[in-house]
């Protein structure tokens, strides 16, 4: 382990992956939550709700799963959840097999609206990151996320 006084600054080459990083984290999201606000009038946020559903057994989980999912409390889902709810996409209601916790679920049309928001996300997606890396760097991209993703939390993120 490196000693904690050699990594207390950032400098050289460690300033420049940090920086070069720091500053996708920043654009990338921006950049997603145009596109779909303007296509369709979701955000990023919001997508990856209806996404999580839409490839979930029977397009229902848990709302602590799905808080889990997208790194949020679940107040901040639940508002999010709401938003969907008045659109008619997402249903909520008791887990039968836990009264305690509730069950989120999507909708027809809910699954009509992720189906027509796809394809421009993942147009923008290829368009502003895939397209960009050979098959041999989309491989190291995912193995230095998965890394970094350990680093932040032991369990990992979503997965298909």
């Amino acid at each position: 382990m490196n000693d904690t006084a050699s990594t207390a600054t950032l400098e050289g080459d460690d300033l420049e992956t940090w920086s070069s990083l720091a500053t996708v984290l920043e654009w990338l999201p921006a950049a997603l939550d145009a596109q779909l606000t303007n296509d369709a009038e979701l955000t990023h946020f919001e997508y990856g709700i209806l996404y999580a559903l839409d490839a979930a057994e029977g397009s229902t989980l848990r709302m602590s799963t799905l808080a889990g999912y997208a790194n949020s409390s679940l107040s901040r889902l639940s508002r999010a959840v709401s938003r969907l709810e008045r659109r008619g996409w997402v249903s909520r209601s008791p887990d039968p097999s836990d009264g305690r916790t509730t069950l989120a679920t999507l909708t027809d049309d809910g699954s009509a609206a992720v189906d027509s928001a796809t394809p421009g996300h993942a147009a923008l997606v290829h368009q502003l990151v895939l397209d960009r890396l050979t098959a041999a760097q989309k491989r190291q991209l995912r193995d230095i996320c998965g890394r970094i993703q350990k680093g932040i939390r032991e369990e990992g993120g979503w997965r298909t």
